[in-house]
């Protein structure tokens, strides 16, 4: 093998070496990063008469009927300053 060839190969081991550790430092600093992730404290669907049927629907599906309750002018309407109203399911787990 040529010295070129050579040096060539001694590069790429370089770089190998470099990419892996790279990599591997990300990996790390993500694990880190979800374990001191905060706790969930995002209240789940009540598990009641009133939302029973909720828990078997689709979630699109499920989601359709959340404002009958929830709007303004119904008998349990959010907050003000709640998040986006059409997605409830996506931070509200059933289970």
């Amino acid at each position: 093998m040529s010295e070129k060839e050579e040096n060539k190969v001694e590069v790429k081991k370089r770089n190998t070496i470099i990419y892996n550790a790279l990599f591997l430092s990300l990996g790390v600093g993500l694990v880190i990063f979800l374990l001191n992730a905060p706790e969930e404290t995002t209240v789940k669907l009540p598990k009641d008469e009133i939302h029973a049927k909720f828990m078997d629907l689709p979630k699109k599906e499920a989601e359709k009927s959340c404002e009958q309750c929830h709007s303004p002018e119904g008998e349990s309407p959010l907050p003000e300053d709640h998040p986006p109203k059409y997605r409830c399911l996506f931070c509200h787990k059933r289970d």
